[in-house]
């Protein structure tokens, strides 16, 4: 075969390829260019708007710190369970309004669960006489007042306060008693007697005159619709608790140390009991402490610092929390650094001072620009898929054009420009069909395309109208066939004219054959087409004629199996159905071994009936189990002119008319047919 010469091609034919490539070029570096360049400016607006509240940072903090509980904060910088250390020298206990703004202007009350508070705290001043104060409020039913002279305490509502500090232990149970009895605004004195181990006085005890305490039930019911007289209503109560240990302290002023290092190892329990019930208030459950500094890193930007320092040493050191919904990329970190500014980096550096009764706080705060460059980097790469996104669609739009689409066309362009030049005929004078592709032609590869598939065309055009002659020319040589071959055959009908003439009977099925295969052009459409004549017919019967007079068709030993089940009544054209079996037959002697006898056997289920016809000799391969049934298809024997692949066909036609069905299975050391019908109801 001859090799077809691929043509050269001029330059005007791929200025359109390379033009798509230099558009998607283009179109990557202008998606990159425009998200580089958006990533700058915000870069730079985010360090404009860091450097701004940067500024305002340090200020707004000190002003916290300068506030009550920001000293309040300073001066407990790891507080505990124990007392804090007020930022006033000490707290006007027996003034509930100034006792009340104390507390609240320093937030030195620890919550509860049932909205009970509780302040316990030190004045700043060591020479305030060394005393704890005990500051609470909580929702109090009516208070069971205590009777001049009382020892029983357990009728009437009282305060345990117990102590433990530096080794020694102190116990008060304070009762209390009323200033002006009978009325629901109830006030009262809280009188301690240390040192009582139950609920009951020693005769004749004495109350501890440095023990102080006040309570105070008024306002409205905490309930409303509730009895005025017995409902319960907000109580608040203040204590002055004298301190050993810290009292004997102070007689050595030489080594007092104020406020005292181990002040968070005071342990101080108050609790408030009802008559005959359990306490209305306990501070040993669990309760909120008041806001320490380590609040104030929630103020803090993440990578600023803030150190305070008091008399050059270091109290805290706090640093900002990271805040970043998602980690940082680190290549969009790098990238992001890299970027040029318009100006400089801002300095990030602040101090400040804050006065408090113990000395003055240095504030330093400093800012960690790259923190800015962290955060944009982790808000950037969530906007970095989409811009990802875009290349790889302009990636996979170059690869699916370039490459499943351009190259293919500039292939088949240079191919069919070969094919069309390399096969013109010297002289075509008659076309079929012309193909107008005037506006189309061109030097370019689609101008090249529709140039060749016009010639083709043409060319297929004109095939196709000599394959249509020549199927033509063989039609009228089958038909011419035919009438030929019917004509003998007449002649011999007329001789066997006899009806029990057996030879009568294969000259009337070679009639049959002779009108179907020649009354068109295909083979395969005359049987497709071919009228049967259905009639009730007894399957075994006809199975022990077929075995009988297979001899005189040249086909020996076809042996049926013994049946004694009675008729076996199907649905069927006897000359079909004879003509089918005959070619399964034949096929069955031109396979089984020599000598070997092919068996019929007849088996019938509930709906159809079976016929299985076996031969001894070679097994047709799996994936030929099918295709034996096809137009055309045959054994290497028969291509070697034993046979033209029509038997099979022929009898898989017959019997699908018939509603039967066929198909071949290897077995017992050969092949078996399996015909079956449908019985006839």
């Amino acid at each position: 075969m001859d090799t077809v010469t691929e043509l050269r091609l001029g330059l005007a034919a791929w200025r359109n390829r390379l033009l798509v490539h230099a558009v998607f070029l283009l179109l990557a570096l202008a998606t990159l260019a425009l998200a580089i360049t958006l990533l700058r400016e915000e870069k730079e607006r985010a360090y404009q708007r860091y450097a701004q509240g940067f500024a305002q940072s340090l200020s707004t903090l000190a002003a916290k710190l300068r506030h009550p509980t920001g000293q309040l904060a300073l001066l407990n910088p790891e507080a505990g369970s124990g007392p804090l250390l007020l930022p006033f020298s000490a707290i006007d206990f027996d003034d509930p309004s100034k006792t009340r703004s104390a507390v609240e202007m320093s937030g030195c009350a620890r919550q509860y669960a049932d909205g009970t508070s509780l302040c316990l705290a030190v004045g700043s001043n060591a020479y305030a006489g060394g005393f704890v104060y005990a500051v609470g409020s909580l929702d109090a039913p009516p208070l069971v007042e205590r009777e001049r002279g009382q020892l029983e305490l357990g009728g009437v509502h009282r305060l345990r306060v117990s102590l433990h500090y530096r080794g020694q232990g102190q116990t008060w149970i304070a009762p209390f008693e009323a200033m002006a009895p009978g009325s629901w605004q109830q006030r009262g004195r809280l009188t301690g007697f240390e040192n009582v181990g139950g609920d009951v006085l020693p005769r004749h005890a004495l109350p501890d005159r440095d023990f102080r305490g006040w309570i105070w039930r008024e306002g409205p019911c905490v309930h409303e619709g509730g009895d005025e007289a017995a409902c319960a209503r907000r109580s608040f109560f203040s204590l002055r608790l004298p301190v050993a240990a810290l009292r004997d302290a102070l007689t050595n002023q030489y080594k007092l140390v104020w406020p005292p290092r181990d002040l968070s190892q005071m342990a101080l329990r108050i609790e408030l009991l009802a008559p005959q019930g359990p306490p209305l208030f306990d501070s040993a459950t669990e309760a909120h402490l008041p806001p320490s500094l380590m609040s104030l890193e929630d103020d803090l930007q993440p990578g600023e610092v803030l150190t305070i320092s008091l008399g050059g040493k270091a109290v805290a050191r706090l640093s900002g929390k990271a805040q970043l919904d998602e980690a940082p990329s680190p290549w969009l970190t790098r990238l992001i650094r890299r970027l040029p500014l318009k100006e400089s980096e801002p300095t990030l550096l602040a101090r400040e001072t804050v006065a408090t009764p113990l000395g003055r706080y240095e504030l330093s705060l400093s800012g960690d620009i790259k923190s800015v460059d962290r955060a944009l980097s982790a808000g950037a790469a969530r906007v970095s898929w989409l811009v990802g996104g875009m290349l790889l669609a302009i990636l996979l739009a170059w690869l699916v054009i370039a490459l499943g689409l351009m190259r293919r066309v500039a292939r088949l362009t240079r191919r069919a420009a070969a094919v069309s030049y390399n096969m013109q005929p010297a002289r075509i004078d008659e076309r079929i069909g012309n193909l107008d592709v005037t506006d189309l032609r061109g030097t370019d590869e689609l101008g090249i395309l529709a140039g060749t598939l016009a010639d083709l065309l043409a060319r297929a055009k004109l095939a196709l109208r000599r394959e249509q002659l020549r199927a033509e020319h063989e039609r009228d040589m089958w038909h011419a066939v035919g009438h030929e071959i019917m004509s003998p055959l007449q002649s011999l009908l007329a001789l066997h004219a006899d009806e029990s003439d057996e030879n009568r009977r294969y000259l009337l099925r070679m009639q049959q054959a002779v009108r179907v295969l020649y009354g068109t052009a295909s083979p395969s459409e005359a049987l497709a087409a071919a009228p049967l004549q259905a009639q009730p017919m007894d399957l075994a019967f006809f199975a022990a004629q077929l075995a009988g007079n297979a001899h005189y068709a040249g086909i020996a030993k076809v042996l049926l199996e013994p049946w004694n089940e009675g008729a076996l009544m199907v649905n069927a054209d006897e000359y079909s159905l004879e003509d089918a079996l005959a070619h399964i037959l034949r096929n069955a002697d031109r396979h089984r071994e020599p000598g070997s006898t092919i068996t019929l056997r007849l088996t019938r289920d509930a709906a159809n009936a079976e016929l299985r016809i076996h031969n001894r000799g070679p097994a047709i391969p799996a994936a030929m189990l099918e295709r034996v049934f096809e137009y055309g298809v045959s054994t290497a024997e028969a291509a070697e002119g034993q046979g033209r692949g029509q038997g099979l066909f022929v009898a898989r036609s017959y019997l699908a008319k018939m509603d039967g069905r066929i198909e071949a299975v290897n077995e017992d050391g050969g092949v078996s047919f399996v015909i079956s019908l449908p019985l006839q109801p």
